[in-house]
């Protein structure tokens, strides 16, 4: 039997992960698709004048089975893929790609949506804004177009799904194909023992001697920070900065440039010169220019200050810094100038520790408790599933938790939904991280940087936990993409909280209370090359703008046009042959494109936002109840802007962050 076929008889209705195979995933679309292919017939063959309750109601709940089958699929490629699901997800990748345009350009579909909303406005908010998205999504798909247009609509969705998806897998393989295999302990200069053991490990569970260094980020971040050998530095930033560039099947050039090629050409038939008109259209910021006013008012404040941190550690460098240097020799400052190394914090930050703070958090802001269920099936074996109940007892999500690298997972961190919040459903949410593992004698411990990632995702966890809307479409993270940053980047601001750390960071083996001391060197800190950070984040929102506001194709060399976007903000010499693009998921293959300005944009909401706790206390119940209410329970329901306004009163501006970060020019203007 075919678990996806029927009704789940897990607990809450999870996903019986262990009761399904690859083919019962591909079966399960192809039903799906045919289910819901019947779906919008009868809505379509619907004699009744077309109504809110008889078309868009009907729309917004159809496709069930064949939501339930490809989010699996999509999130167990990500997170736990193997050979047999990468095939079939390139099997499947067209014809999913095909039946979204069936049913996004049908014309009698849309003929009876555009009568709905042309002759009804509902009363209900929720109800008006349904309406509203699902009529702009079909017109935005190109529901409008001649037959002609919409032809090549189809061919350019099939083929920027098939090349989004061989994007990230060549990614994942050439992250996965290269290893650092050190033998001469000599080599090892510098690495804390945390990272010695952990390559030890890794090392013998290849079957090999000595110590094995990856390009996954616990493991390449501190060897570019702490070990001696520079030749070394240099190979691993090389072989990391090269990804996706060499003469091999996991080359990603020319897919960039035909995946920003293909969407330049859709947003002309759609009707926009540039890409990022038609992404922007649906965003807070509105415009390009918006963007750009963003971006160039940071590069101008941050700048001086960013060329000032540069020529600080340059001091400490024998040599002019290149890439592999900056991360070595910035420690090097840090420790001596201001007596501090981030290895110090480790034993303080014990995941099992850091993990009961940061549900703690949740607890002290909005009430929430969460329930270990070993019960609920897990995909992989280091994944953990939670109950989280509301004050009131009442059940709220089902929350997966996997925290650690394996050669099945992607890179980086995210938030995912296996089942969005509606009227009918409880939201089944997952956080997923790559954080440094337990050895033989020791446990977990994370850095200050992942406390911050782990925060990070637990806030964009609790925007889909506390959902509360009567649509799954409108739910959660549902909302405009410059908007969906600010509840995970705002609860970033307690990584360096006295009050907060002292809650949960306990010393592994003597159980002391993290040092008021120590504490303090951490928010000395906290702002160390925060400029040059804010210049490097700005270099890829500007790589990402300059790809998508193109009006003619991209025929140039592409680490050359790279090279020329990213300039204004360079601040160290930029390797030959490196190219930020082929690896640059983001934009590529992750939703981000003519988009990754998000996160700064977002960083001037949060500290914004973060603002109103420090008056009130950043433990405020009342406040933390107002910032539920206005933002995290809404989702897409109304506009971001009334949200936030809802929320804090005013507009937000980008003086806050400016004084966050030690910046000393104070913005004038409203930057939202």
């Amino acid at each position: 039997m075919n678990a996806l076929l029927s009704p789940f008889s897990t607990p809450y209705e999870t996903y019986p992960f262990d009761s399904i195979t690859v083919e019962n995933i591909e079966e399960a679309i192809r039903v799906g698709i045919a289910e819901h292919n019947e779906e919008i017939e009868r809505i379509v063959s619907n004699a009744e004048k077309p109504t809110f309750h008889n078309t868009i109601v009907p729309f917004e709940k159809s496709g069930m089975l064949l939501d339930r089958a490809s989010t699996l699929m999509y999130n167990l490629l990500s997170a736990e893929t193997n050979a047999d699901l990468e095939a079939l997800s390139q099997r499947v990748a067209p014809v999913l790609s095909d039946h979204a345009s069936d049913v996004f350009l049908h014309a009698a579909l849309f003929k009876r949506i555009s009568l709905v909303y042309a002759s009804e406005q509902p009363e209900d908010a929720e109800d008006a804004m349904l309406l509203k998205e699902i009529f702009e999504s079909f017109e935005r798909a190109g529901a409008g177009l001649d037959e002609s247009e919409k032809m090549r609509l189809r061919k350019i969705n099939a083929e920027l799904a098939e090349l989004s998806l061989k994007f990230s897998q060549n990614l994942l393989k050439e992250t996965n194909a290269y290893t650092l295999h050190i033998t001469d302990e000599a080599d090892l200069s510098g690495l804390p023992a945390s990272q010695r053991e952990v390559a030890a490990m890794v090392a013998e569970e290849r079957g090999m001697k000595g110590w094995v260094f990856t390009l996954h980020a616990p493991s390449y971040g501190p060897f570019m920070m702490y070990a001696d050998n520079r030749e070394l530095r240099h190979d691993m930033y090389m072989a990391y900065a090269t990804r996706c560039t060499k003469d091999n099947n996991e080359n990603n050039l020319e897919i960039v440039r035909c995946l920003v090629n293909l969407r330049r050409e859709k947003a002309n038939i759609l009707g926009f010169s540039e890409y990022a008109d038609y992404v922007l259209q649906r965003r807070m910021a509105r415009s390009k220019k918006k963007v750009y006013e963003l971006l160039d008012c940071l590069a101008e404040a941050y700048r001086p200050m960013a060329e000032k941190e540069v020529a600080a550690v340059q001091q400490y460098a024998p040599f002019p810094l290149q890439a592999w240097d900056f991360a070595y020799y910035a420690q090097k400052r840090k420790q001596k100038e201001f007596a501090f190394d981030p290895e110090e914090l480790r034993p303080y930050l014990e995941l099992s520790n850091v993990k009961r703070g940061v549900f703690g958090l949740a607890t002290r802001l909005y009430g929430v408790t969460f329930r270990k269920n070993p019960s609920i099936p897990v995909y992989h074996k280091d994944v953990t599933a939670y109950e989280v109940y509301d004050e009131d007892g009442r059940m709220l999500a089902v929350l997966y938790c996997d925290f650690h690298p394996r050669p099945s997972k992607q890179g980086g961190a995210w938030m995912t939904n296996y089942r969005e919040a509606s009227s009918d459903n409880i939201p089944h949410v997952s956080v997923v991280m790559n954080f440094t593992r337990a050895t033989e004698t020791t446990p977990a411990l994370l850095t200050l940087d992942e406390v911050e990632t782990l925060l990070h995702e637990f806030g964009h966890a609790l925007h889909g936990i506390f959902a509360s809307t009567r649509y799954s479409s409108l739910s959660g993270t549902n909302v405009l993409w410059d908007f969906v940053e600010l509840p995970s980047q705002f609860m970033e601001n307690y990584a360096v909280e006295p009050d907060f750390l002292s809650t949960f960071a306990f010393h592994y083996q003597t159980g002391e209370c993290i040092p008021a001391e120590l504490i303090a060197r951490v928010c000395r800190v906290r702002n160390y090359n925060v400029a040059y950070a804010c210049l490097r984040q700005l270099s890829f929102g500007y790589l990402d703008m300059a790809f998508y506001t193109l009006q003619e194709p991209l025929s140039t060399d592409l680490i050359a046009f790279e090279r020329a976007a990213m300039e204004p903000v360079r601040l160290l010499p930029v390797p030959e042959s490196t190219c930020m693009a082929a690896q640059f998921s983001h934009i590529m293959s992750g939703g981000y494109a003519a988009g990754y300005y998000s996160y700064k944009w977002a960083e001037v909401l949060d500290a914004d936002a973060f603002e109103v706790f420090r008056e009130h206390g950043i433990f405020d119940r009342t406040i933390a109840s107002r910032f539920r209410s206005c933002i995290l329970s809404r989702g897409g329901t109304c506009p971001p802007d009334e949200l936030y306004r809802a929320f804090k009163g005013t507009d937000p501006t980008i003086d806050a962050l400016l004084r966050r970060n030690g910046i000393n020019a104070i913005s004038t203007r409203n930057d939202k």
